[in-house]
């Protein structure tokens, strides 16, 4: 507890003079205020959070943290739990639509093993932070130990600081695994307090009876492991899983080091919320890049006052969301460093309203 404690007490609030500064800038670039919508939010966010009047983003990368389950034994997915590792060796061929949305913003994808149940040996190019060899039938146990939960998180940390000293200005998160759905799906009906049917989804495209069984599965393992919706971490271990704690600690060694992030779907705001409830102030740093179709993702994003930024019906997870995010992010920050002002262009402002009497 000590490393969270302390990286929990370096989050600070955004300060909102950045905000006013950058929006003076936006005001002044030749175009009608307000004009450019939520793209000029992004930028105004993005040199608040960052500190800086002139930021640069030309860095970024996006973490995709696999893990397996043990609930998936329960046949609560539509996917065996192979997939999970074949998907990690998908990615790091660079065959998966993560590798390709990536590609196409330019950001770097690193794929982290915190939680598979497969021993990878020495394969080049995945980041080794493994907690457990998948965590345990949350229908009747703990998914871990708390000592478990806290390591996840801590992993995250220190990939969000290793990444920081990097130089890296903007994180996207994402996530693998067969079956993290279901955690994801007890994780908000414990912290909201809404019946489980109302916040899951059925997750790769499950039918009637799978799904009628995943939200049975749920309610036997808040039932079974009682997790206390006041202990962030105590739920995590319960219900959760090692990549969603991940996931976490990403988001809170980044707003420690006044970094944003892009979170993904339904798994990465599990993991966000998670950190929410460890410290409330990271909302301020983070960027939800779309709402998928997981009826829980409405509600988690709801919780911490996130607006999505896209609504495209999309469910894959991986980070794919989050890559388009980023995408929109980087064009907001280009706007506001390289569109012209007035006084640069020579054009006119607009007229100033006439008051009448």
């Amino acid at each position: 507890m000590a490393r969270l404690d302390e990286v929990v007490g370096r989050i600070g609030p955004v300060d909102p003079s950045f905000l006013k500064k950058a929006q003076e800038r936006l005001d002044n670039l030749t175009k009608p205020r307000g004009s450019l919508g939520r793209l000029e939010e992004f930028a105004a966010r993005f040199v608040a959070i960052r500190e800086e009047l002139r930021p640069r983003l030309d860095k970024k990368v996006i973490f995709t943290l696999a893990g397996d389950h043990g609930v998936a034994e329960e046949g609560v997915s539509a996917f065996p739990k192979e997939v999970t590792t074949q998907m990690v060796l998908n990615f790091i061929r660079g065959g998966a639509a993560i590798n390709v949305l990536a590609r196409h913003v330019g950001a770097d994808v690193v794929v982290v093993d915190v939680g598979v149940d497969h021993d990878f040996g020495d394969l080049e190019g995945l980041v080794r932070r493994k907690v457990v060899r998948g965590t345990g039938n949350i229908r009747i146990g703990p998914a871990m130990a708390r000592d478990e939960a806290l390591r996840a998180i801590e992993a995250g940390i220190d990939l969000a600081e290793e990444y920081a000293r990097r130089g890296y200005h903007i994180f996207g998160t994402g996530d693998m695994g067969i079956a993290n759905t279901t955690p994801s799906s007890a994780i908000i009906a414990v912290f909201s307090g809404k019946p489980v049917e109302e916040v899951t989804g059925r997750g790769t495209g499950i039918d009637d009876a799978t799904y009628e069984r995943k939200v049975r599965v749920i309610e036997e393992a808040i039932a079974v492991n009682s997790p206390d919706p006041q202990d962030p971490i105590d739920v995590l271990s319960k219900v959760g899983g090692a990549e969603i704690g991940g996931i976490a600690g990403i988001v809170l060694g980044a707003s420690s080091r006044r970094i944003p992030v892009v979170i993904d779907g339904f798994i990465s705001t599990a993991g966000a919320l998670v950190a929410s409830r460890i410290e409330p102030k990271v909302k301020d740093y983070l960027f939800a890049a779309h709402r998928s179709v997981e009826k829980g993702h409405r509600v988690m994003l709801e919780m911490m006052g996130l607006e999505p930024f896209l609504d495209l019906s999309m469910r894959l997870g991986e980070g794919t969301g989050a890559a388009l995010g980023i995408g929109l992010v980087e064009a907001a920050v280009k706007i506001y460093n390289e569109m012209a002002t007035f006084d640069d262009a020579a054009v006119s402002r607009e007229r100033e309203k006439e008051v009448v009497d």
